[in-house]
């Protein structure tokens, strides 16, 4: 099965049409959110088009095909306007062979892993910065942020699909891929 993977929308209808979009032309059949859905925290400034409202509205149509974990963004007044979960603090996946880890990651991250083993994946948001790395054997990656890139990096998204994950553009332009 194909996932789109997104983390740190931050509220942004704007951002998130073009993130609808990108899932339409993907005809990725389930979306992962890595958590920061609808605040922008008081880390960030507000990304354009902010309307969480809105963004709650645009979700629904798809709820049942979202999964998400919970950001440190998140909380319970959020869970009670969305209309899928998103307070939970990670989730497993498998794919060609491989555990996936998603969480995140404010609790768990490059500097302070899960209990993995060595080619397990994981994938976490929260730093706003694509990012692909091994760490004791492990795969660290981040799709970076749909609505507030930092790092002179993109706005965008990953897919994975039959052990591969792409990170790409909200356009569709791939930066980068790695195969497990």
């Amino acid at each position: 099965m194909k996932w789109i993977i997104a983390s740190d929308l931050h509220g942004s209808a704007h951002y998130c049409r073009q993130l609808l979009e990108a899932w339409k032309r993907e005809e990725a059949p389930r979306m992962l959110f890595l958590g920061d859905l609808l605040y922008h925290g008081p880390r960030n400034d507000l990304p354009e088009g902010y309307a969480p409202k809105e963004v709650i509205a645009l979700l629904q149509e798809r709820q049942a095909d979202i999964f998400c974990v919970r950001g440190n963004c998140e909380a319970e007044v959020d869970q009670m306007v969305l209309p899928f979960p998103v307070l939970a603090d990670y989730c497993l996946l498998e794919s060609a062979g491989h555990l996936i880890y998603a969480t995140h990651g404010h609790h768990f991250n490059e500097d302070h892993l899960p209990p993995l083993h060595p080619g397990d994946v994981l994938l976490h948001g929260h730093t706003h910065i694509p990012r692909r790395t091994l760490r004791d054997g492990v795969y660290v990656l981040n799709p970076g942020s749909v609505s507030i890139p930092k790092a002179g990096s993109w706005h965008g998204y990953m897919t994975l699909e039959d052990g591969v994950f792409t990170w790409k553009t909200l356009s569709g332009d791939v930066r980068d891929t790695l195969r497990l």
